[in-house]
């Protein structure tokens, strides 16, 4: 299953979310990446308790559980806080699956998740590469959507990002516990 759904975000919703992304100070990526993912992994992500990662996630999540068409595709039994990342001068994300199990920030829960999320937070004529390509049971798969669209697939996926060789690319990833159609 790899499903796109466009127009998740207004263009002055992006707007607002580049402009809070653009001021937030930005951490190695390999500070959240499990063992493999770390050797693989060259991109700067917003800490999961920074305040910008905290607002925009909020956001992030309210308007996916109103939004239709990531209900029906992901049927979330439970959406976990989206991360914030950042590709630029060849930054990549090297073929990876991702984790199976979170820790709910702020808790003792841990949640296994089996939905991945990718939120494209600007548009592709703003840097070169970046592609996310995703190897399922009917191949490889490139995807670069325009700003605001998300694309929803297994988190078992493997997958990449391809190297941001101009330009940057802005993105938000979440990840959701399959299960009922309520988030």
């Amino acid at each position: 299953m790899l499903i796109t759904i466009p127009d998740v975000l207004t263009a002055q919703q992006i707007a607002d979310c580049q402009q809070h992304l653009r001021g937030a100070d930005w951490e190695d990526g390999k500070n959240t990446a499990g063992y493999i993912a770390g050797r693989v992994k060259t991109n700067l992500q917003l800490p999961i308790d920074h305040a910008v990662a905290k607002q925009l996630g909020d956001f992030v999540v309210s308007v996916l559980a109103s939004n239709p068409a990531f209900i029906a595709a992901a049927l979330p039994a439970k959406i976990l806080p989206p991360r914030f990342n950042r590709y630029q001068g060849g930054g990549e994300y090297g073929s990876h699956i991702d984790n199976a199990i979170f820790a709910v920030p702020g808790s003792t829960e841990r949640v296994r998740t089996d939905i991945s999320s990718t939120l494209f937070l600007n548009d592709p004529s703003e840097y070169e590469g970046g592609e996310l390509v995703i190897e399922d049971t009917y191949g490889s798969q490139s995807i670069k959507l325009p700003a605001g669209h998300l694309v929803v697939y297994p988190g078992t996926s493997l997958h990449r990002v391809n190297p941001v060789t101009r330009g940057e690319r802005l993105a938000s990833f979440l990840e959701s516990k399959h299960g009922s159609s309520r988030p």
